[in-house]
């Protein structure tokens, strides 16, 4: 019976909350030329002689608010996710769990996926959407290290599956149990990203918010981008529960720097809703398939104290697939699915 490997990869999370591992988590992962994408030296000065030193201490202290006795919440539900992938999975998987930056390293899962002589290597990165910050950094690092391999097995990637039927349905059933019908607004809140990283992506040049409403729908011209693979995972999950289209809204958090990111903010939108007398708002955050610190403090404690300040009384944060049985079934299923 040939031996099937498979590599689940997640962003990653510091080792501990202490300010030497945050700084260091933060050196590997600002310092990837596809999430920082300006010029090496540029990017260098920015990360280790700015960022890097003043954000360590502030990010520790987050982390440490988030950090839990099973550790990082991240990282607790992936080892989580992949653990049951495995039971359920069977002696014919190889099931291996990476973070594209720190521990355990795609590097040592790698290794550990040759070393037990697999016939082939399944690499999902454990995000709905694709980015060429997060995906595309997954599938680079490991064909740079694969790359090096005398024998090279069959590999193949998994490039998003924002509109998977099993991850919008496991979202909207995570929100049912809220009652989002008694809320007075609905976000989908994805995590940012830089609008040239947006432009890049377009071949065409002609397209990427150059088109009116370009990201609305998802079609030919936008198909691997991230902001239009987001409006179509929101738009599947609110179909999904009967949201009518003007109670909700798209947007976008986790904002670094000064140049424009993908709009509306998501701290726009709730400072606007408050404005407009909005008391309750719940929040889904469908690019994480597990909690994490954006989700947690940032949607959960920032958010909630910035909308209380603004006259707001409750921002509820619907939590990620995490080791839903339901988000297992879907891991399954990509594993099993021949990849088109």
């Amino acid at each position: 019976m040939k031996k099937k490997g498979i590599l689940l990869v997640n962003l990653g999370t510091p080792d501990s909350p202490k300010v030497s591992d945050v700084r260091r988590y933060l050196d590997e992962f600002l310092m990837d030329g596809r999430v920082v994408d300006v010029p090496a030296p540029i990017r260098a000065l920015l990360v280790k002689g700015i960022i890097v030193p003043f954000r360590g201490p502030k990010s520790a202290k987050t982390y440490k608010a988030i950090w839990t006795e099973n550790g990082s919440p991240l990282m607790h539900y992936s080892v989580r996710s992949s653990e049951l992938l495995k039971e359920r999975l069977g002696d014919e998987y190889h099931v291996e769990l990476a973070m594209r930056y720190q521990n355990p390293s795609i590097q040592s899962a790698l290794d550990k996926l040759k070393a037990a002589k697999v016939d082939s290597i399944k690499v999902i990165p454990l995000f709905p959407q694709y980015a060429s910050a997060t995906t595309g950094s997954i599938h680079d690092k490991v064909m740079e290290i694969v790359g090096k391999w005398q024998a090279i097995p069959d590999i193949s990637f998994i490039n998003s599956f924002c509109d998977d039927e099993g991850v919008i349905k496991n979202f909207a059933e995570n929100g049912k149990k809220y009652q989002p019908e008694t809320y007075d607004h609905i976000l989908f809140s994805f995590h940012g990203l830089p609008q040239r990283q947006l432009r890049k992506g377009d071949d065409s040049k002609a397209h990427c918010l150059k088109v009116e409403k370009c990201c609305e729908t998802l079609t030919e011209n936008n198909k691997f981008c991230y902001s239009a693979q987001c409006y179509r995972t929101a738009q599947m999950i609110a179909a999904e529960l009967n949201i009518p289209k003007e109670k909700y809204t798209i947007c976008f958090q986790s904002r670094l720097g000064r140049d424009p990111w993908a709009q509306p903010y998501t701290s726009s939108v709730l400072e606007e809703l408050a404005h407009q007398g909005a008391k309750k708002v719940l929040v889904f955050c469908p690019a994480f398939v597990a909690d994490c610190l954006e989700t947690i403090f940032e949607i959960a404690e920032e958010y909630q104290e910035e909308f209380e300040e603004m006259g707001g009384e409750k921002v509820q944060l619907v939590e990620s697939l995490n080791d839903h049985p339901m988000w297992i079934d879907t891991l399954e299923r990509l594993v099993k699915t021949p990849v088109a």
